[in-house]
């Protein structure tokens, strides 16, 4: 469910996207061996690019796992903006991310854990002259983000509050001691990966680089994020959600504080609904003059996530907010400003791609400046006028990009090699009528050595969310089926981005209706079109997606074999069992009061007898997105007809598998549940 928020860079590990050839995009390698499921261990995730202040470097984190350690790693990378060298910077087999530039360049600061508590990031530092990297902090909450004052001297972080309850003694004997009650008296008390939510909270810190010390600049029983110095070092801005109860909603809000002890903040902005957001790509920025702020304002609170947020800005010494092309009906992310003050730089979602585009502060004109089929899941700007660009497109991994005019210059080249060792297979755009006449884009993935007029079995693939796309990017999951035989098909169905508001709500309290309607579309097509083999059919998601497989299956008995990740089909089960009770109440409302909407949204459970479909569910134990329960209880109601179905529960996985032996394990179960259905 969405309930996650969806990233261009980040989304691989719960459901991977489609890609599509064109503009900017390599034809598929015709040479090379087909990718095996131990593929994925050797893609690397580059992202976050960085250019330094004086323009002669770009860093960026590169991460990848590790099948035989059984685990991830990340470490950060520099390359010399002219291409000629490029350095790894850190190489130790904890996780370093994050890198930061000090604006007078003799430091880069980048967060990690290491020689540290595993699950605990702190802010670490590196001499650009050279020598060791040094730990800067030490908050037993750890450190969720920072960001450098405009004279290097300071820092303004986000430090988690430590756990009260925590035990101060040695591992072995904190593990030998019971542990202490947990105490709930919050109005949202769960969250995936952080665990029950507690009194504990991200506050603002700043801290001194030449003392080593930190002092708190705000308290309280909220939660504030994404902080930014103002361009003369004397205010912090930053985003928190306060009120009487402020876990009942999502009024986010954009405050400043001055940047010394004692300071009290002001906030300035009223919206009832979000300004900013953790879960927004796009945290507030200052203007080059101080004098301006410019954010996101999401949509009304009643439409939570399929809201378009729309660019705002307001004066930094407080006003009435404006908002910057109020008509624009696209999802924004990522804002910088120009450096004359005059634009703000954004990544512009569009239907299946992600460009970069300028729209003009004053007239909300925008100018759209790298377009084409392909996804930018990052930028960043540099002295006289460099840009660089996280870049992505059907057979390219992500990878960072020097934008030269509209030319693309590879910077880095982490994933050239074993490109260049296999093949893939082609896909293809297209647009699909579906049941009522809307008309929906769709991925077709074809196998490398696709036959034309040959039917091959087919798997229809949806994306998770639902507010989410796939899009032009390398997608390991499609490329692997494809690889083993099958014509992949994936649909952007209504409840996706980048089609607008109205195009994204269209399955407000109504899900599986004209979103399952959409992706079968797509299906009918590539059975019409002589490429899908109608007798051999599968479908498949995770997260939202394995929630529409459950749909798609309970009203469509042409499916020979389903599989179905950390979905949910009887909702009422979700209720005070996930973290979406804000969600749920807006858009279904309390289950005592509208009961009949909660039972509508339920009928893949409630009418479990009509699934025909052989279908495995897949979940993590520790799941607080969409909780293992759920799975349980439908694995249970195809159990007990005698349908041919199977549990798969990974120990101590939460909403996202990230284990590399069980991304393994789950990738060759998905195979193998396909060829024993799809090709007995």
């Amino acid at each position: 469910m969405k309930r996650l928020a969806v990233t261009a860079a980040g989304a691989a590990v719960l459901f991977l996207f489609g890609a599509i050839l064109g503009p900017g995009n390599a034809l598929p390698a015709t040479e090379g061996r087909l990718l095996t499921v131990d593929d994925q261990f050797e893609i690397k995730d580059v992202e976050d690019p960085q250019i330094s202040p004086d323009g002669n470097w770009v860093a960026y984190s590169v991460a990848k796992m590790d099948l035989k350690k059984d685990k991830g790693d990340s470490d950060i990378w520099m390359t010399r903006w002219d291409g000629s060298q490029s350095i790894r910077v850190t190489t130790s087999e904890e996780r370093e991310k994050t890198p930061r530039f000090s604006p007078d360049g003799k430091w880069l600061a980048f967060l990690s854990s290491r020689d540290y508590d595993e699950e605990t990031d702190q802010v670490w530092i590196m001499s650009r002259a050279g020598g060791e990297a040094e730990r800067l902090t030490e908050f037993k909450g750890g450190v969720d983000d920072f960001a450098w004052s405009p004279d290097s001297s300071r820092l303004a972080l986000i430090v988690y509050d430590p756990d009260p309850d925590a035990c101060d003694d040695k591992k072995e004997d904190c593990e030998e001691k019971t542990p202490k009650p947990i105490v709930i008296d919050r109005y949202k008390f769960k969250q995936d990966e952080t665990g029950y939510l507690v009194r504990q909270y991200d506050h603002l810190v700043l801290f001194d680089i030449a003392t080593r010390k930190g002092e708190a600049l705000t308290s309280g029983n909220h939660d504030d994020v994404q902080p930014a110095w103002s361009p003369d070092g004397r205010q912090i801005s930053f985003v928190s959600k306060r009120g009487k109860e402020p876990d009942s909603g999502d009024n986010w809000d954009v405050f400043v504080i001055d940047a010394k002890a004692g300071a009290t903040a002001r906030q300035l902005t009223t919206y009832e609904g979000a300004d900013g957001s953790p879960d927004s790509a796009s945290p507030p920025v200052w203007s080059p003059d101080g004098k301006s702020i410019a954010y996101l304002q999401v949509g009304p609170p009643k439409l939570i996530y399929y809201a378009v947020p729309k660019l705002a800005i307001v004066p930094a010494a407080g006003g009435a907010p404006r908002l910057v092309a109020p008509a624009l009906d696209r999802t924004l992310a990522h804002l910088t400003w120009s450096p004359d003050g005059k634009s703000i730089y954004t990544l512009f979602e569009e239907d299946g791609s992600v460009f970069l585009a300028k729209i003009e502060a004053a007239s909300g004109k925008v100018e759209k400046l790298l377009t084409g089929q392909r996804t930018l899941a990052d930028f960043a700007l540099g002295p006289g006028g460099k840009i660089a660009v996280l870049n992505g497109t059907a057979t390219q991994p992500y990878e960072v990009f020097a934008l030269e005019g509209t030319t693309l210059r590879p910077l880095s080249r982490q994933n050239d090699a074993f490109m260049a060792k296999v093949r893939v297979g082609a896909t293809e755009q297209v647009s699909v009528k579906s049941k009522d006449g809307t008309m929906v884009t769709a991925f077709i993935v074809k196998p490398p050595d696709y036959v034309a007029g040959r039917k091959y079995p087919a798997i229809l693939r949806i994306h998770g969310g639902p507010v989410g796309q796939f899009q032009h990017e390398f997608m390991m999951e499609f490329q692997e089926f494809a690889a083993n035989g099958y014509v992949v098909i994936g649909a952007n169905p209504r409840g996706s981005s980048g089609r607008g508001e109205e195009f994204c709500k269209a399955i407000f309290a109504d899900w599986g209706n004209k979103d399952a309607q959409d992706v079968l579309a797509a299906v009918d097509y590539a059975v019409a079109k002589g490429i899908a083999d109608p007798q051999r059919l599968g479908v498949g998601g995770w997260s939202y997606g394995g929630m529409l497989t459950n749909y798609v299956i309970a009203q469509d008995t042409r499916f020979k074999a389903a599989t179905s990740g950390a979905s949910i089909s009887n909702i009422l089960a979700g209720y005070g069992t996930d973290q979406y009770v804000v969600e749920y109440e807006q858009e279904l409302g309390q289950p005592w009061k509208t009961f009949d909407a909660w039972v509508k949204v339920s009928f893949p459970f409630l009418h479990a007898d009509r699934i025909k479909t052989p279908t495995l569910f897949l979940c993590g134990e520790a799941d607080f997105n969409v909780p293992l329960l759920n799975s349980e209880q439908m694995y249970q109601a195809l159990r007990s007809q005698g349908i041919d179905t199977k549990l798969i529960i990974y120990p101590g996985q939460y909403h996202g598998i990230r284990k590399p032996s069980y991304l393994k394990d789950q990738d060759e179960r998905y195979l193998a549940w396909y060829a024993k259905h799809l090709k007995p």
